[in-house]
């Protein structure tokens, strides 16, 4: 399948992003390079990582074979990596970027995200879950509003094309809205069919912000055979209909409800299956049945911070 088989979508900046994105969270050891390697191949323009996720060098090391190959230009690829959160302090900013693209050794990004509102004590580069003397991560009061800053001045330098969010919840994008310079053109949030997110997709669309969706399918875990909506016989029915998996079924749902998912995979038939979405729509009763596993239950609940002023889940979006 070749890459003009995916649908884009037009960032508020005019930049644009391929409908589908390749995650690449704790995919390590050769494992991410193999990964980005295929996905180009299958025809994915668009890769997501962190510094958190120790994978930028594979991810750039992959790119720059197939640049090197003629499979791509480098204008071709939309990579989005992200700010951890010891480097929220303003005066940090830039040189976690810069330590970023020396990872890749690539010369920009094409966004970078603010990986969570609220901050971590400094460390050292690589100590990135600080501890006190009791094991509790050591948090510290930055607000993500000075960190934007910074981030709005790597725009002006060229480090990276755009700048965004992720796991901002509703009142936090509208302070960050109020006191930009530079508008966020993503918000990446954990998002499937148990936490579908619909209000906060509303309020993304309403500023003209994408929501990317991570953890798209849930973790699926074939033992325990969760979560239902992967498993259950509903969707397997709806599978089914179209000769498609429950997963290219729910992947296919968090497009139509307004978001970019972004499944992690190493698994080369994996990488291709969840491509393969563009051939097929749900209709009105296909999402009533999906709508139905909206639980608002987070597997990302990153309790630890839960103290931090900025600690984003205590809303409801």
């Amino acid at each position: 399948m070749s890459a003009s088989k995916a649908p884009y979508v037009k960032n508020n900046n005019g930049t644009q992003i391929q409908t589908i994105g390749l995650g690449t969270y704790t995919s390590l050891g050769g494992d991410c390079e193999r990964a980005t390697l295929h996905a180009i191949d299958v025809g994915y323009r668009h890769i997501d990582t962190a510094y958190f996720y120790e994978n930028e060098g594979e991810v750039g090391t992959a790119v720059q074979k197939k640049i090197a190959e003629g499979v791509i230009k480098r204008e071709d690829i939309f990579i989005t990596t992200k700010l951890w959160c010891h480097f929220h302090e303003p005066e940090r900013v830039e040189a976690a970027c810069r330590k970023t693209l020396q990872n890749f050794g690539l010369d920009y990004v094409d966004l970078y995200l603010m990986h969570w509102p609220y901050s971590y004590v400094y460390r050292g580069d690589n100590e990135m879950m600080p501890t006190d003397a009791k094991g509790e991560v050591e948090l510290n009061d930055v607000d993500y509003l000075d960190t934007w800053r910074a981030m709005e001045k790597l725009v002006e330098l060229g480090l990276t094309k755009s700048i965004g969010v992720s796991n901002f919840n509703s009142e936090q994008l509208k302070r960050l809205l109020a006191n930009c310079k530079i508008k966020p053109i993503h918000n990446q949030i954990e998002c499937h069919p148990a936490l579908n997110q619909k209000k906060l997709i509303a309020l993304c669309k309403q500023h003209d912000i994408v929501v990317t969706a991570y953890c798209p399918l849930g973790r699926p875990d074939p033992a325990k055979k969760q979560p239902s909506f992967i498993y259950d016989d509903k969707v397997q029915a709806i599978a089914d209909k179209y000769k498609k998996s429950t997963a290219q079924v729910v992947l296919r749902y968090l497009i139509e409800i307004g978001t970019v998912p972004l499944p992690k995979s190493s698994n080369p038939k994996r990488i291709e299956e969840n491509f393969k979405i563009f051939d097929f729509k749900l209709d009105a009763a296909d999402h009533a049945v999906l709508d139905t596993y909206n639980t608002g239950d987070r597997l990302i609940k990153m309790e630890h911070a839960i103290k931090s002023k900025n600690y984003p889940f205590h809303l409801e979006y």
